[in-house]
């Protein structure tokens, strides 16, 4: 399993279920959007640049400027909507659905401030990964430490049979998950749980959590494996301090397999641990053109293998290129996803929100993502860890 699903699904998937995986957070793996960043000039010296301003955060209320024929229709049909009585959000939807974006998207008010909460590395919820596993039983992998579940004496392997009485075996995670995280902090949810012979019903207070998006392992002396698994607020300083932290000559694997995007602005901050400065990413606003700088001062020299899969996104994807387009390091793994499209948040009637697409990211030598992906240097479908440390060792990083 991997992070959280922070932005929104392309269109086509049904919303309740789109919703369900966006605020699954890691409990499911799916898509993710770039969050649009604030618009920077180019400055005069890129290695001399800023680094990318914070994206935007969707609680600011920010909306499209004008011209933006969907943005404009999206508003209109909404408020006309609310006018006559009707439900605001969907008939931002259905003008959403006619657009033919992919990836646009409309929240309610109370669905954008989980959203929020996403970004934010947040999710309510009891602390459980789980799975399908054989026999279509849903099964625990992995239990937050610290968490409700935890507290009450759940195991990885237990097998969830029951939520508030609703039987899980045979039913999607994502439904599973959704019952799981319930509507707020301090809400109770009984669960039913097999293990071997035996089976037992705990009440849980969900409570909000973090979502635990940067893992660090000393693989050995002279090894080190960051996993990324989503981009949420912080974590791009996680990876940077984990770069400072590494034994010196210890080469690093940056597992990006599963990471399902999130805020641009820290994937920027994460290519600063690997770059002494320079361009990061292009992107365009309605046309105009922007640019993304990795801040001075990163390693440029300590070994680099960063491993990818289908599961690696927007943002994810946005690094990637950036460390691969610069030589900074070899890529091994399986094509990446394709997603590098720009969202920016319209604000609706109510406190809705719609997410409608406005650009695409470029990577340094000028190659577009979306619905293209990343090829990596060395393509892999089988063990590819094993691969990675095979070619670390060539650079350096002896495992």
């Amino acid at each position: 399993m991997s992070g959280p699903d922070l932005c929104p699904r392309p269109r086509g998937l049904r919303r309740g279920a789109a919703l369900t995986l966006v605020f699954a957070s890691v409990l499911v793996t799916a898509a993710a959007t770039n969050c649009l960043p604030r618009a920077e000039p180019h400055p005069a010296t890129p290695a001399a640049g800023p680094a990318a301003a914070a994206a935007l955060d969707p609680r600011e209320g920010h909306t499209t400027r004008g011209g933006d024929r969907t943005a404009d229709e999206v508003r209109r049909a909404a408020a006309e909507a609310q006018a006559d009585g009707e439900s605001a959000t969907r008939a931002a939807e259905e003008v959403v659905g006619r657009s033919g974006d992919r990836w646009g998207a409309v929240y309610d008010k109370a669905e954008y401030e989980q959203y929020a909460d996403a970004l934010e590395g947040r999710y309510t919820g009891v602390g459980l990964w789980v799975a399908r596993a054989a026999g279509g039983h849903i099964q625990v992998t992995r239990v937050q430490p610290g968490g409700p579940a935890a507290r009450a004496g759940v195991r990885a392997g237990d097998v969830l049979r029951t939520i508030d009485g609703w039987s899980a075996d045979g039913k999607p995670v994502t439904d599973v998950v959704a019952r799981l995280r319930g509507d707020a902090a301090g809400s109770k949810v009984a669960i039913g749980l097999g293990r071997g012979p035996l089976t037992w019903t705990r009440t849980l207070d969900r409570a909000v959590l973090g979502t635990e998006d940067v893992a660090v392992e000393n693989l050995s002396d002279t090894v080190v494996m960051i996993r990324v698994t989503a981009f949420t607020k912080g974590s791009g300083e996680r990876v940077r301090a984990a770069v400072r932290r590494a034994p010196a000559g210890a080469g690093i694997l940056l597992d990006l397999r599963g990471n399902s995007g999130g805020l641009v602005a820290e994937a920027v901050t994460a290519a600063s641990a690997f770059l002494p400065g320079g361009l990061v990413a292009t992107y365009d606003v309605h046309g105009k053109q922007r640019a993304l700088y990795a801040s001075g001062g990163g390693d440029a020299a300590r070994p680099l293998v960063v491993v990818i899969d289908g599961g690696t996104m927007s943002a994810a994807e946005l690094l990637t290129g950036a460390l691969q387009d610069r030589g900074r390091a070899v890529t091994v793994g399986s094509r990446t996803f394709g997603k590098g499209s720009v969202q920016m948040p319209t604000g609706l009637v109510g406190g809705s929100v719609a997410e409608l697409t406005v650009g695409h990211y470029r990577t340094p030598s000028g190659h577009g993502l979306d619905g293209k992906g990343i090829t990596p240097d060395l393509p892999v479908t089988e063990h590819p860890l094993e691969h990675a440390r095979t070619v670390l060792s060539g650079l350096g990083g002896t495992s």
